[in-house]
């Protein structure tokens, strides 16, 4: 891909770094979870080196991610404080599917849907290493029926994990140049204007 000396910088390599190891961690996680979760599903324990190896592997590999994840949080939690401009994008965000891209007010590092992502993926991760920890039974033995509970919260967050992530994914490929940022860490100007005006006269330094 082409890049220009004039591109913006929109996330430094320690940021992209952190996100990849979140991302790769999530899907070795996903993939043995599903293991665990149906019959059907059971022979991807094979990409770990088999039954036993996945379950040793699995809770471990979810601690890297957990704390991964945490660096995330401390990176970017005050970029995605929602702010007025971003319950008006919210509300005005049915017409990005009818391209009125031209009524949505202006955003800075972040809109609104981005936002909210971000709250989300937060809660399901909350779910998801609090109900890993309760029912790591390797480490300490608790009541059957808190397992039991924290197997269903397990469930239900790693499902709805699985949703928002496919929800980023999709809308990182939709937006056009979004996927370089994560990879390069720029954007060019044209897509900065666009879609983040505000961080974008913040950046250069060019008013309204």
């Amino acid at each position: 891909m082409k890049r220009s000396p004039r591109d913006l910088k929109r996330y430094t390599a320690g940021e992209r770094g952190n996100h990849w190891l979140v991302a790769i961690t999530f899907v070795l996680l996903a993939l043995s979870g599903l293991a665990f979760f149906h019959p059907a599903f059971f022979p991807l324990v094979q990409l770990f080196g088999g039954g036993t190896w996945a379950r040793i592997l699995h809770p471990y590999i979810g601690v890297v991610m957990a704390l991964g994840f945490v660096l995330m949080v401390i990176r970017f939690w005050r970029l995605n404080l929602i702010r007025d401009r971003d319950v008006q994008w919210l509300k005005e965000a049915p017409k990005l599917v009818t391209e009125e891209h031209h009524v949505m007010p202006e955003q800075d590092k972040y809109n609104g849907g981005q936002k909210v992502l971000f709250w989300l993926l937060i809660a399901s991760m909350l779910g998801l290493t609090l109900s890993g920890v309760l029912m790591w039974r390797a480490w300490w033995n608790l009541p059957v029926e808190i397992v039991r509970a924290s197997v269903v919260l397990h469930a239900v967050s790693a499902a709805a994990l699985f949703g928002l992530i496919i929800l980023h994914i999709y809308a990182a490929i939709w937006t056009r140049g979004t996927l370089r940022a994560m990879v390069y860490g720029t954007v060019n100007r044209a897509w900065a204007k666009y879609h983040h005006p505000i961080w974008y006269r913040r950046m250069t330094g060019e008013k309204e």
